[in-house]
């Protein structure tokens, strides 16, 4: 109990903190804003900043001050005013093609202001809300080889396409039409085809291995019956989650960002849950396997002895 306190305590102090540090920043930039030509500009575009300030000044500067100094019910006036200037603020950039530094800085602030506002009235990061859905960690019902491999195919040509293809799209447009791009030489953006093109392959013989191997699709609500320590799995324990596909600054910051909300947020979960299923053959294998960095894998005879450890679930 006291150590749920403590971590509710400190949850809350880091979304003071968050609030303190934006008030700060909006000061110093509506400061900039009336005394330097060229932010005004970039973040207003032609809109009149004294109409805005009006609403600004107590809806962003001030509620995010009293947010910082434990007025905890002024997050329910800087986080959805915030959010509200960030739409308006993108749309505003997106059909005049001016201001795009201003809509990326309240796009960045309405994230920041959401999650530390959670922090501050929820008291802890509510990671259980994602486990809701096809994102609830439940096993595969029972199924032949040929159906898992079709239905773990699927499933990564769908992630694939929205989180890989449509939503950096969308990225680079914007980027584009904000005025945001910046020209990247020839030789990183074939790097990059080659890195995506990588990755893509990744993650399809990770599916295949928890398919074949695992009885089970990289879905959560579908998952492995089977601790799967084979294929990529001997080299790291999350290889679909390695690769970013570069050409856009913006699609590299949204990787950067996607990758860190799972490792923070989503892993702990999916950990969670294997060390429930697999118990001392999953322990065994994480302190064997990095997440991230790839290391000496395992030598046959120890991935044999794990893997006639686990058991169907």
């Amino acid at each position: 109990m006291r150590g749920s306190r403590l971590a509710s305590t400190s949850a809350v102090t880091w979304g003071r903190l968050y609030f303190a540090g934006q008030a700060l920043a909006g000061v110093a930039w509506w400061i900039a804003v009336f005394t330097v030509p060229d932010v005004r500009t970039a973040t207003l575009g032609t809109l009149d900043p004294r109409l805005l300030a009006v609403a600004d000044i107590p809806l962003f500067v001030v509620a995010s001050a009293l947010v910082a100094l434990g007025v905890r019910r002024a997050a329910w006036i800087a986080a959805p005013w915030t959010l509200l200037v960030a739409i308006g603020m993108g749309l505003y950039a997106t059909v005049t093609a001016t201001a795009g530094w201003g809509a990326l800085l309240m796009v960045a602030a309405a994230a920041g202001s959401t999650g530390a506002a959670i922090l501050v009235l929820v008291g802890r990061v509510p990671s259980n809300w994602l486990l809701i859905g096809p994102f609830r960690f439940r096993s595969a019902p029972p199924m032949n080889t040929r159906a898992l491999v079709s239905k773990a195919t699927l499933q990564t040509v769908v992630f694939s396409a929205i989180f890989l293809l449509a939503l950096p799209a969308v990225i680079v447009v914007l980027e584009l039409r904000w005025g945001l791009h910046v020209a990247f030489p020839p030789a990183l953006r074939i790097g990059g085809a080659a890195l995506f093109a990588a990755a893509l392959a990744l993650s399809t013989w990770s599916s295949a291995a928890m398919s074949v191997q695992g009885a089970g699709t990289p879905l959560p609500s579908s998952m492995p019956r089977r601790l799967v320590i084979s294929g990529p799995y001997r080299f790291v324990r999350n290889p679909m989650a390695i690769g970013v596909m570069a050409g856009s600054w913006l699609v590299v910051v949204y990787a950067l960002c996607g990758s860190l909300v799972w490792n923070t947020v989503v892993r702990p979960l999916e950990e969670a849950d294997l060390e429930e299923r697999f118990g001392s053959a999953f322990l065994a294998y994480r302190d064997r396997v990095a997440c991230w960095l790839p290391r000496r894998p395992l030598a046959a005879s120890e991935g044999a002895h794990e893997e006639s450890v686990s058991s169907d679930v």
